[in-house]
Formats: C-alpha cells, sequence, structure tokens
C-alpha cells in the first residue's frame, strides 16, 4: 500500500467532532498522510467558539487527495451557497478515491451536485433537506455508494472511519485500530437516535435546532 493522502476541510462553525473523530481512525492507516485544509491557512474556530483548530493549508494549495472528508456544523447552511468552495469539492472529488461527509457536511456534497441520485444520510435534524440536491435520504450511520460514503451525525464519524479503515486495509487491520482506540460504545442512555430518544428530547433539540438554522 502506498501513501494514502487524505484531506479534512476546516471551516469556521465546524462541529469539532466531526472532523476530529474520523481523523483518530483514519491518520492510523499506513502511509497515511493527512493535511488540514481551509479557505486560508491558519486558524478556525468550532460552531461554539471555544475550540480552534488550524489549518496547515488553503484551497488554493491542495488540488487532488486519495480521500476527502467533509466535515459538518452549523456554518454549513450558509455554506450551501458558497460556489468557491462548492467548486473546490466538485474538483477535488474528481481525483479522489473515497470522498466521505460526516452530519451536515454531506449538505456541502449534496450541493456540490455529488449526491444526486444517490442514497445519503446526515445528521436527523437535516435529513429531509438532502431531497432539494435529489439525494435520496436514509437514516443508516454509514452509508456507501460507490466512492461516496456518509456519515450520520457527528459521533456516525468515527464508524465511517472505520468502514472506510476496512475497505482501504482490510477487516483485520480496521479492527486493531477499532481496539487501539477502544472505541466500545457502552452509553448510560439508550436516546442516540431520533427513533429511539424521548419523544420530549427529540421536540427540544428540533425546536434548538430550528433556531439555529440546521433543521429541516
Amino acid at each position: 500500500m502506498g501513501d494514502v493522502d487524505i484531506v479534512c476541510l476546516l471551516f469556521d462553525g465546524i462541529t469539532a467532532l466531526d472532523i476530529v473523530g474520523p481523523y483518530e481512525v483514519l491518520q492510523r492507516l499506513p502511509e497515511a498522510d493527512v493535511k488540514f485544509v481551509a479557505r486560508a491557512a491558519g486558524e478556525v474556530r468550532t460552531d461554539n467558539k471555544f475550540l480552534a483548530l488550524v489549518a496547515d493549508c488553503s484551497l488554493a494549495d491542495i488540488t487532488s487527495a486519495d480521500v476527502l472528508v467533509v466535515p459538518g456544523g452549523f456554518a454549513t447552511r450558509a455554506l450551501e451557497r458558497d460556489e468557491s468552495l462548492l467548486e473546490w469539492i466538485r474538483a477535488i472529488d474528481t481525483t479522489t478515491t473515497w470522498t466521505t461527509s460526516v452530519c451536515t457536511g454531506s449538505m456541502l456534497l449534496a450541493a456540490a451536485g455529488l449526491l444526486r441520485g444517490k442514497e445519503a444520510t446526515t445528521h436527523w435534524a437535516s435529513l429531509e433537506r438532502l431531497t432539494e440536491y435529489g439525494a435520496i435520504p436514509t437514516s443508516r450511520r454509514v452509508v456507501e455508494q460507490g466512492k461516496i460514503v456518509t456519515a450520520a451525525g457527528v459521533s456516525a464519524g468515527i464508524d465511517m472511519g472505520l468502514t472506510l479503515v476496512a475497505r482501504i486495509a482490510g477487516d483485520e487491520y480496521a479492527q486493531g485500530v477499532q481496539l487501539g482506540i477502544e472505541y466500545d460504545p457502552q452509553p448510560p442512555f439508550d436516546s442516540g437516535s431520533v427513533a429511539k430518544a424521548p419523544p420530549a428530547v427529540v421536540e427540544f433539540l428540533s425546536e434548538l435546532y430550528s433556531a439555529r438554522g440546521l433543521s429541516n
């Protein structure tokens, strides 16, 4: 296996785990070469402004990738109309072996025209909006459609990363990565999907997301 060039998109308003989760998995691939890229090199702030992440490269610096990871966050609603970013995503996609997203990052892939006619997932609060771009919404946690892999909300990026490692390096290697990060979820509540959470919790979060422009 040769070098695997992994490009992780950053932007102001990103949800940190959307990119840190898959990064923590994918950087364990043999010969992984990871680059963080944003509109301009330097610091970006997460959606709550508490955490800074640093891009080493600008969009103009990166013209190809083996793996592209597009994260989500509240900022993606506005970025769906950012034609320069969408054009960059389209251009990088022509070079990739795998084009991936986490959470509402799939809305950017959709806005770029990459999901038309394809099944895809995203955060549950935005799931039906995928139809606006001709995608077929599905609530599966990880959805593979050829070289495009979309993951549901936030923590699903870890599952997506492990799925991709298995495709690239084999199941046994992926299992080793899973053990290495001790990814063995045993949450204190069984409310990690909209199908399982109490209705009052779903209603509360739906109202919160609607106020912040994330929901359908």
